[in-house]
Protein backbone atom coordinates (compact mmCIF):
# COMPACT_ATOMS: atom_id res chain seq x y z
CA UNK A 1 0.00 0.00 0.00
CA UNK A 2 1.34 3.32 -0.85
CA UNK A 3 1.10 5.64 2.37
CA UNK A 4 1.64 8.65 0.50
CA UNK A 5 -2.08 8.07 -0.99
CA UNK A 6 -5.07 10.11 -0.41
CA UNK A 7 -7.61 7.91 -0.73
CA UNK A 8 -5.05 4.51 0.53
CA UNK A 9 -5.17 6.52 3.57
CA UNK A 10 -8.95 7.57 3.90
CA UNK A 11 -9.81 4.20 3.31
CA UNK A 12 -7.53 3.43 6.54
CA UNK A 13 -10.48 4.60 9.03
CA UNK A 14 -13.67 4.35 6.82
CA UNK A 15 -13.29 1.11 5.23
CA UNK A 16 -13.36 -0.52 8.88
CA UNK A 17 -16.61 -2.20 9.47
CA UNK A 18 -19.70 -0.48 11.21
CA UNK A 19 -17.49 3.15 10.52
CA UNK A 20 -19.87 4.58 7.95
CA UNK A 21 -22.90 3.17 9.37
CA UNK A 22 -22.34 4.57 13.15
CA UNK A 23 -22.07 7.95 11.27
CA UNK A 24 -24.98 7.16 9.62
CA UNK A 25 -26.70 6.46 12.89
CA UNK A 26 -25.40 9.98 14.19
CA UNK A 27 -26.42 12.04 11.10
CA UNK A 28 -30.27 10.89 11.96
CA UNK A 29 -31.88 13.45 13.82
CA UNK A 30 -29.25 15.80 14.41
CA UNK A 31 -27.80 16.35 17.70
CA UNK A 32 -26.15 14.47 20.44
CA UNK A 33 -26.96 10.48 20.83
CA UNK A 34 -26.47 8.30 23.54
CA UNK A 35 -24.11 5.50 23.45
CA UNK A 36 -27.01 3.14 24.40
CA UNK A 37 -29.42 4.72 21.01
CA UNK A 38 -26.48 3.70 19.23
CA UNK A 39 -26.43 0.33 20.46
CA UNK A 40 -29.80 0.03 20.15
CA UNK A 41 -30.29 1.01 16.99
CA UNK A 42 -27.49 -1.05 15.11
CA UNK A 43 -28.61 -4.20 17.08
CA UNK A 44 -25.66 -6.47 15.42
CA UNK A 45 -22.84 -4.90 16.44
CA UNK A 46 -21.14 -5.62 19.84
CA UNK A 47 -20.61 -2.68 22.44
CA UNK A 48 -16.64 -3.88 22.30
CA UNK A 49 -16.15 -2.81 18.29
CA UNK A 50 -19.09 0.18 18.95
CA UNK A 51 -16.41 1.61 21.45
CA UNK A 52 -13.90 1.23 19.28
CA UNK A 53 -15.14 2.39 16.56
CA UNK A 54 -16.24 5.75 18.21
CA UNK A 55 -13.04 6.29 19.41
CA UNK A 56 -11.40 6.16 16.20
CA UNK A 57 -13.65 8.26 15.10
CA UNK A 58 -13.21 10.69 17.65
CA UNK A 59 -9.62 10.42 17.36
CA UNK A 60 -9.78 11.31 13.43
CA UNK A 61 -12.35 14.01 13.78
CA UNK A 62 -15.34 13.00 12.89
CA UNK A 63 -17.36 12.89 15.72
CA UNK A 64 -17.05 14.52 19.24
CA UNK A 65 -17.78 12.91 22.41
CA UNK A 66 -18.91 14.38 25.62
CA UNK A 67 -19.67 12.68 29.01
CA UNK A 68 -22.16 14.42 31.36
CA UNK A 69 -21.04 13.35 35.09
CA UNK A 70 -24.07 15.22 36.58
CA UNK A 71 -26.20 12.73 36.01
CA UNK A 72 -26.65 8.79 37.33
CA UNK A 73 -25.72 7.09 35.09
CA UNK A 74 -23.35 8.86 33.89
CA UNK A 75 -23.91 9.97 30.16
CA UNK A 76 -21.79 9.57 27.67
CA UNK A 77 -22.50 11.01 24.47
CA UNK A 78 -21.62 11.06 20.58
CA UNK A 79 -22.59 14.10 17.60
CA UNK A 80 -20.82 14.13 13.79
CA UNK A 81 -18.44 16.96 13.68
CA UNK A 82 -18.70 19.43 10.66
CA UNK A 83 -15.97 16.97 9.07
CA UNK A 84 -18.17 13.73 9.73
CA UNK A 85 -21.57 15.84 8.35
CA UNK A 86 -19.63 16.76 4.88
CA UNK A 87 -19.02 13.15 4.71
CA UNK A 88 -22.93 12.51 4.82
CA UNK A 89 -22.98 13.22 1.14
CA UNK A 90 -20.08 11.58 0.67
CA UNK A 91 -22.56 8.34 1.61
CA UNK A 92 -25.54 9.40 -0.58
CA UNK A 93 -23.40 9.64 -3.43
CA UNK A 94 -21.99 6.07 -2.81
CA UNK A 95 -25.71 5.51 -2.20
CA UNK A 96 -26.37 6.74 -5.80
CA UNK A 97 -23.67 4.99 -7.52
CA UNK A 98 -25.40 2.10 -6.11
CA UNK A 99 -28.37 2.06 -6.70
CA UNK A 100 -27.39 2.99 -10.46
CA UNK A 101 -25.22 0.28 -11.14
CA UNK A 102 -25.61 -2.54 -8.64
CA UNK A 103 -28.72 -2.87 -6.25
CA UNK A 104 -32.55 -2.62 -7.31
CA UNK A 105 -33.99 -1.15 -4.21
CA UNK A 106 -37.36 0.93 -5.21
CA UNK A 107 -37.82 2.32 -1.80
CA UNK A 108 -34.62 3.01 -1.02
CA UNK A 109 -34.41 4.70 -4.25
CA UNK A 110 -37.79 7.11 -3.34
CA UNK A 111 -35.71 8.24 -0.37
CA UNK A 112 -38.22 6.40 1.49
CA UNK A 113 -35.74 3.63 3.03
CA UNK A 114 -36.55 3.09 6.53
CA UNK A 115 -32.65 2.26 7.37
CA UNK A 116 -30.57 4.91 5.89
CA UNK A 117 -33.12 7.72 5.48
CA UNK A 118 -31.03 9.22 2.86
Amino acid sequence: MDSACTVYKTMDYLSKKWSILIILELSKGGGWKRFSELKNSMKEITPKILSERLKELEEEGMIEHRVDTSCTPIRSEYRLTECGEELIDVIKAMKMWALKWKIDNKPCAAQDCRLCRL
